[in-house]
C-alpha cells in the first residue's frame, strides 16, 4: 500500500491529507465513530443549496455598524447611571445573568463613548447602516438584520462558539460547516463540499472534531499556482509522464478489482483516488480570475489594494457556488485576537476593516442577484461578539457579549428586515433574543436538515446546541 501511495504521489495524484479527508468521508475512511452515518438526503425539502459564512475576527462594534444609538453621543462621557439608561446594567429588571464586565481594575466599562461614524437609511426598508458601509448600505433590502444576539464567552475563542454553539472551556465540538458536510450529500464530485478561506487561530483551526477529520473544511487559498496544500505532485512530471502513470494505475486498480470484486472498500478508496484527480484539476480553475470580465472583477474591487484579497475569496465563492460547493466559510482579520479588536483607536481600526470588506461583501450580494443565485444561497455576514457601549481607554470599545448584530441575505428569507433589537445604548439584546445557535437552526432548516436527526449516539447534545430556527426572518 506504501508503494501505491508512493507511486499516486510521484505521478501527480497526490492531494494531501487535508483534502483527501474531506473526499474519503463518503466510503468511511477517515470515520472514527463506529455508528450509520447520514445517507446524504436532507431530512425536509431544502430551501438552500449553499450557504458563505462571512466571519469578521475580533468583534465589530455593532453600533458602528448596523444597530446605531444616537443616545451614545447625546449622553457621551456620563456614566450610564448618570443617564436616563442606569436600567440598563439592571440584570434582575431583565431576569438574565449577570451581565456587568469588569475590566482587569476592577472597574466598569460604563462610561458612554459617542458614535464615531455618520448613520443613514437606505432603500425602501429604510434600515439604518453605518457609513462605513456604503456598498453593503445598497443592498439593504436584500439584507434580514438580527440585533439581539448574545453568547457567553467575553474573550476570543467566542470565535469558536459562534461556529460549533459551545464554549472553549466546554471542550472541542463540531462546528456548523462539519455538520452540514457530515449530513449532506455531494452536489460536485469534482469539488470539496466544505471550503476555508482565509486565516483561522489555532482555537478556531479545526471543525469536525468527534465527527471525524473528514469533515474538516478544506483549505482553500485564492492562488492559481497552489490553491491547495500537496496539490501539486512532489517533483515535476511531464504532462505525458502523468498520463501513462493514470493509465498503469487504473489497468493495476482494475486488475485487482478483478481479483476481488467484492470488495467494497476497495472500489470507494480507488473512486476516491480518482475523485482527488478530477479535484487537483478542478480547483485551479475556480481561482483563476481572467475568465471573469473586467467589470466583475472591478466589481469585488480587485483593482482596489485596500479590498482586493478579500474580493478575490469572495469572488472565488461565487465560483464555488455556481459549482455546486455547499458551505464556503470565509474568515476577515485573523490571526491573535482579531483584527476588528478595538480596544483603542475604534475609529481608524473599524474605517480601515470596512474598508477592506464592504465592496466586496456588495459585490458579492450584486452578483449572486443578477445571476440568480441569491435566492439559493444564504449569506451571513457575523462576528464573535460585539463592543461595549461604554468607552475603553480614550478611544476604544471592548468585548461585549450581552447584545450585537448580525445579518443574513438571501436563502430564502425575508428582505429589507429588522428582526430583535438591543436597548437605547446597545448594552443588552432586549427584544427576541438569540444565542448564536439559533443562526445554526436556521441555516440547518434552509438546508433541509435536522439537527437532532443528526445526533452521534453517546453524544447527545444539550437543548441549546440545536438552536431555535429565527421564524421570524424566514419568507
Amino acid at each position: 500500500m506504501r508503494a501505491r501511495r508512493q507511486f499516486l504521489t510521484d505521478s501527480g495524484l497526490g492531494f494531501g491529507s487535508l483534502a483527501l479527508a474531506a473526499m474519503l468521508q463518503r466510503d468511511g475512511y477517515g470515520r472514527t465513530l463506529e455508528h450509520t452515518t447520514p445517507d446524504g438526503r436532507p431530512h425536509r425539502t431544502p430551501q438552500i443549496t449553499s450557504v458563505i459564512w462571512l466571519f469578521m475576527n475580533g468583534g465589530v462594534s455593532q453600533m458602528e455598524s448596523f444597530d446605531p444609538k444616537p443616545m451614545l453621543t447625546k449622553y457621551a462621557g456620563r456614566t450610564i447611571a448618570e443617564t436616563p439608561f442606569a436600567e440598563a446594567q439592571n440584570p434582575q429588571k431583565l431576569k438574565l445573568e449577570r451581565l456587568v464586565v469588569p475590566d482587569g481594575n476592577g472597574n466598569q466599562r460604563n462610561t458612554l463613548y459617542p458614535l464615531q461614524v455618520g448613520f443613514r437609511r437606505h432603500g425602501q426598508s429604510g434600515i439604518e447602516v453605518s457609513d462605513w458601509f456604503p456598498h453593503t448600505a445598497r443592498h439593504v433590502d436584500q439584507l434580514a438584520v438580527v440585533r439581539s444576539m448574545w453568547t457567553t464567552d467575553s474573550n476570543h475563542g467566542a470565535q469558536t462558539q459562534f461556529h460549533s454553539g459551545r464554549h472553549q472551556n466546554d471542550g472541542d465540538f463540531p462546528n456548523l460547516g462539519a455538520w452540514v458536510h457530515y449530513g449532506l450529500g455531494s452536489l460536485n464530485d469534482n469539488l470539496p463540499q466544505y471550503i476555508s478561506m482565509g486565516n483561522r487561530e489555532y482555537w478556531n483551526k479545526r471543525d469536525g472534531h468527534y465527527l471525524g477529520p473528514a469533515h474538516d473544511a478544506v483549505p482553500l487559498r485564492v492562488d492559481p499556482g497552489n490553491p491547495l496544500d500537496f496539490s501539486r505532485p512532489a517533483r515535476q512530471v511531464s504532462a505525458e509522464s502523468s498520463r501513462v502513470g493514470r493509465d498503469l494505475l487504473g489497468r493495476l486498480n482494475e486488475l485487482r478489482g478483478q481479483q476481488y470484486p467484492q470488495d467494497p472498500a476497495l472500489a470507494a478508496r480507488v473512486a476516491s483516488y480518482e475523485l482527488a484527480f478530477r479535484m487537483q484539476q478542478s480547483i485551479p480553475e475556480i481561482v483563476d480570475f481572467s475568465q471573469e470580465t473586467a467589470a466583475t472583477q472591478a466589481l469585488y474591487g480587485l483593482d482596489q489594494p485596500h479590498c482586493r484579497d478579500f474580493g478575490m475569496q469572495l469572488l472565488a465563492a461565487r465560483r464555488l457556488v455556481e459549482r455546486g460547493v455547499r458551505f464556503i466559510q470565509i474568515q476577515h482579520g485573523a490571526g491573535g485576537a482579531g483584527s476588528w479588536d478595538a480596544h483603542g483607536g475604534l475609529r481608524d481600526n473599524h474605517a480601515r476593516n470596512a474598508l477592506a470588506v464592504d465592496q466586496p461583501i456588495g459585490g458579492l450580494l450584486e452578483d449572486l442577484e443578477r445571476r440568480g443565485l441569491l435566492q439559493q444561497t444564504l449569506v451571513l455576514f457575523a462576528s464573535e461578539f460585539g463592543r461595549t457601549p461604554g468607552s475603553q481607554g480614550s478611544d476604544g470599545r471592548d468585548h461585549h457579549i450581552y447584545g450585537f448584530t448580525v445579518w443574513l441575505a438571501g436563502g430564502s428569507l425575508k428582505r429589507g428586515v429588522v428582526h430583535g433589537a438591543t436597548d437605547e445604548i446597545g448594552f443588552h439584546a432586549v427584544e427576541d433574543r438569540h444565542y448564536v445557535t439559533d443562526i445554526h437552526a436556521t441555516i440547518l432548516q434552509q438546508l433541509g436538515l435536522d439537527s437532532r436527526q443528526l445526533e452521534i449516539p453517546g453524544r447527545k447534545r444539550l437543548d441549546i446546541d440545536h438552536g431555535h430556527v429565527i421564524d421570524a426572518i424566514l419568507s
